[in-house]
């Protein structure tokens, strides 16, 4: 049983580094793909001032310095009642930065341009991986994780946080292509690379922990 579970496992992380790896490929052929185009178009179709508003409020946690400092309360939100080791975990998750910058660097796709798609929200540095969903997903998706385990922590305030964290994960792919700051791909190889990161994170904690 534990053998066909590791082989899983072992399958799906191949598959999702398979998956970012060809991204990569792809974007590196084709930086400006009819694939990206079109779904950019979809996403940007029905447009409205609420509508932007709520996608910039979608966004806005990943932007720095605001995740740094996120970051660094839910660490000290940790520390306060005495969980030690979800307060030295939830710090690294901040390493999700240096990986994405990393990666920006390496690839150095540009930024979708006017153009081609609606710049709502100006964004810098280079396009691949998307930097915010990369983010969102290792430290909310940690905080998911956390949440399932910290069984201390009351039911109702555990099931809020997960609700919040789970919308905010699945919502800030949208985001990021609905504000022109990212292609398609950008947003699909980062929460690939995240849930690679997070599997990582999630298993070393959980080793330790039990």
């Amino acid at each position: 049983m534990i053998l066909k579970r590791k082989r899983i496992i072992f399958y799906v992380l191949t598959l999702l580094l398979s998956g970012f790896i060809l991204l990569t490929a792809f974007i590196s052929f084709f930086p400006e793909s009819m694939l990206d185009r079109e779904f950019s178009e979809e996403v940007q179709e029905h447009q409205h001032p609420l509508l932007d508003a709520l996608m910039k409020a979608i966004s806005f946690p990943g932007q720095r310095p605001y995740s740094i400092i996120m970051i660094a309360l839910g660490s000290l939100s940790f520390l306060v009642f005495r969980l030690k080791r979800e307060a030295l975990f939830m710090l690294f998750t901040s390493l999700s930065g240096l990986i994405s910058h990393s990666l920006k660097i390496l690839i150095d796709r540009p930024r979708p341009t006017d153009s081609f798609v609606r710049i709502i929200e100006k964004a810098e540095h280079q396009s691949f991986p998307s930097g915010h969903v990369l983010f969102y997903v290792i430290f909310f998706g940690f905080l998911v994780v956390l949440m399932y385990h910290l069984k201390t922590i009351p039911k109702p305030v555990r099931l809020f946080i997960s609700a919040v964290a789970l919308f905010l994960i699945f919502t800030i792919p949208l985001s990021r292509i609905y504000l022109g700051a990212h292609w398609f791909t950008d947003v699909t190889a980062a929460f690939l690379l995240g849930l690679i990161c997070l599997f990582f994170l999630s298993y070393f904690y959980l080793k330790k922990r039990t």
